[in-house]
């Protein structure tokens, strides 16, 4: 074994393990949380809109469910493979390979899906016309589009534990070249790739200038400040995305193109790999972080909870009403 090969798969275990302890812990913080906020409950009429603002919550609490489990396999087998060199064989190939991409795929495609919806919920709660803002649904009806994203993304992965397999080298791959470029261009480029970052910059921006004119009307300062925390936000989810998502595909897309899918690879490449790999698993490690840089009454909230404080419901920024201010409490 050469030094470059020695040199990355001490990165993959080291990188991959703490961000596997951190991750873990972000993402039990951030269920703590979302918990908290999607049970806001509210006793006066005069707060009555809140029934739909705690959507976001929701949403925000499926993507961190999805996200710890994508963490604590996957990114485990991960490290496993491309870092102690665990060898796969018939034996074993169900749990290494077959399970552990449909689990991978199926939550990971949740969580994105839900960062989505909670970013478009967002935008609905921000509009100024009414007919906007009624779309955005009550608590039942979230539940039930969770459920149904879940249940969607996890028959649509089913063919991956048909067709996954290991090579006679000791890989996991795909043995059919038809579902192979499915697999690359629905999975990897589409759904991974193309449809989260389009859909997060649009309706980001759409939502930044509706709150930027609610902001210039009512002159209210933590409107303002609120505004800079909700565009921090989508920009670092966005960010963490784009560098989860891109040199994976490039990597996946070399396999297909040019290399036919053959893992028998130079040394810099399977460092390129093992980069990879690591900034893949970066959105469902790194978004508890970015809520707690970008949101003040995250930290608020979170603070209550490590230092077991008396509980107050906050209604945050992605959760306000359009007009009013971002933090409130209730008794």
């Amino acid at each position: 074994m050469n030094r470059i090969d020695v040199v990355s798969h001490r990165l993959m275990i080291f990188g991959g393990i703490v961000m596997y302890v951190f991750g873990s812990i972000g993402n039990i913080l951030n269920i703590c949380v979302f918990a908290i906020w999607s049970r806001s409950k509210n006793t006066s009429n005069k707060y009555s809109h809140c029934c739909r603002t705690n959507n976001s919550s929701l949403y925000l609490l499926a993507s961190s469910i999805s996200n710890l489990i994508v963490i604590l396999y996957p990114l485990f087998t991960r490290i496993m493979l491309d870092g102690y060199k665990y060898h796969i064989t018939e034996s074993t190939v169900f749990f290494v390979c077959k399970l552990r991409y449909y689990i991978l795929h199926t939550f990971d495609l949740t969580s994105l899906t839900c960062i989505c919806l909670a970013t478009f919920d967002r935008y609905l709660i921000s509009s100024r016309e009414a007919r906007l803002r009624k779309l955005s649904g009550t608590k039942k009806r979230t539940k039930l589009i969770i459920l149904f994203i879940i249940c969607l993304f996890g028959l649509h992965s089913i063919p991956v534990i048909k067709y996954y397999g290991v090579s006679k080298t000791g890989y996991c791959t795909i043995v059919s070249t038809v579902y192979l470029y499915y697999y690359l261009y629905t999975f990897q480029i589409i759904l991974h790739g193309i449809i989260p970052i389009i859909f997060l910059s649009i309706f980001g921006i759409l939502t930044f200038k509706q709150l930027r004119i609610i902001s210039e009307r009512k002159n209210h300062y933590r409107n303002k400040h609120s505004d800079n925390q909700l565009s921090r936000m989508l920009l670092l989810i966005s960010l963490a995305i784009v560098l989860s998502s891109i040199p994976y595909c490039i990597e996946q897309s070399y396999y297909v193109l040019f290399n036919e899918n053959n893992r028998q690879q130079t040394s810099y490449f399977f460092l390129y790999h093992v980069t990879c790999s690591i900034l893949f698993y970066t959105n469902p490690v790194f978004s508890f972080y970015i809520y707690y840089i970008s949101t003040r009454n995250f930290r608020i909230q979170l603070h209550r909870i490590i230092f077991c404080r008396r509980r107050a419901h906050y209604v945050v920024f992605y959760q306000s009403k359009p007009i009013t201010s971002t933090t409130t409490k209730f008794t």
